[in-house]
């Protein structure tokens, strides 16, 4: 298989992972028809179809569903290839793909791009912002090499390095300022407003709570923890925030800010990386750093933030 190229490893990856041509094209910024030939050629070196093409629809042939993991591990090493010769460097360099969760990243992503790029200059920082899975799921595939999420995280194959503990606070109409802040069981029977399946944030909340996910139809689901705040501002229920959000969220809502008595919600956020990641030394001084600008950006909204009621 002499003719069998690393770009042509690439290209099909690409259109494994979004199913579709056109997006594969765009995604690796070459046109359709050159990403056509790349995969026909890498199918004829290979003697067999990877895809099996429909009008509307690519899908993986049983023999392309087994050469995918293969060829990710082939793209992984050569990128762990290039993270060892960094590595080697006293000072951090080049690419950083850094995922962040959709509750974290508007409030700490601009304070820690700034601070990492001032300690690093040379750092050359991609952000992907998504659901935890997906995150996961793009770290073992070697396409991330660090993410910031809720831990502890079950998988053996990561390092987690805890960053800081954040308490969830209650976000209600304004009119509701004065009365007592409700405990867990006053909580459930409130209309309570939560993000949509599959963000962590939510089963966090839910977990608080002692509720299951498909429960009561009390509890009505938002996009965005911003789209959260507006409803409750608009008397539709209330909702849980991360403490983080309180000043970007709530500053244009006719809301109330409370924290719970007694036992708190709350998370843990860490930044978790492969163990085999050549860069692991690298990811534990950047973590430091992103400890630090998580910690002033706290510090700052607790001083400049709204009063909680």
């Amino acid at each position: 298989m002499k003719n069998l190229t690393l770009k042509q490893l690439r290209y099909f990856e690409a259109v494994a992972r979004h199913g579709h041509f056109g997006r594969a094209a765009e995604a690796c910024a070459i046109s359709q028809p050159a990403l056509s030939m790349q995969i026909k050629e890498l199918e004829e070196t290979l003697g067999t179809e990877l895809f099996e093409r429909g009008a509307r629809h690519v899908r993986l042939t049983r023999f392309g569903e087994d050469f995918l993991p293969r060829a990710r591990d082939v793209l992984r090493s050569v990128e762990e290839m290039g993270d060892m010769a960094r590595a080697s460097r006293d000072r951090l360099g080049g690419r950083l793909r850094i995922g962040v969760i959709p509750t974290v990243a508007p409030y700490l992503l601009p304070t820690i791009i700034g601070d990492l790029t001032r300690a690093n200059p040379d750092l050359d920082i991609h952000v992907r912002e998504t659901l935890t899975p997906r995150l996961l799921q793009e770290l073992a595939e070697g396409r991330l090499d660090t993410a910031i999420l809720a831990v502890p995280v079950a998988l053996a194959s990561l390092a987690a390095e805890p960053l800081f503990d954040e308490d969830f606070v209650l976000v209600r109409p304004r009119a509701d300022a004065d009365k007592p802040v409700p405990d867990r069981e006053k909580l459930r029977e409130m209309r309570l407003l939560l993000l949509e399946e599959g963000h962590c944030f939510r089963d966090q909340a839910l977990s608080f709570c002692s509720l299951e996910s498909s429960a009561p139809r009390e509890l009505l689901d938002g996009s965005s923890l911003s789209t959260l705040v507006q409803m409750v501002g608009a008397g539709i229920g209330v909702t849980l925030i991360p403490e983080m959000a309180v000043p970007v969220e709530t500053r244009s809502a006719d809301v109330a800010v409370a924290r719970f008595e007694g036992e708190r919600p709350k998370r843990t956020i860490g930044m978790v990386w492969r163990r085999t990641s050549p860069l692991a030394r690298q990811l534990e001084r950047i973590a430091d750093t992103v400890r630090l600008s998580a910690e002033g950006l706290r510090n700052a909204a607790a001083v400049g933030g709204p009063s909680p009621s």
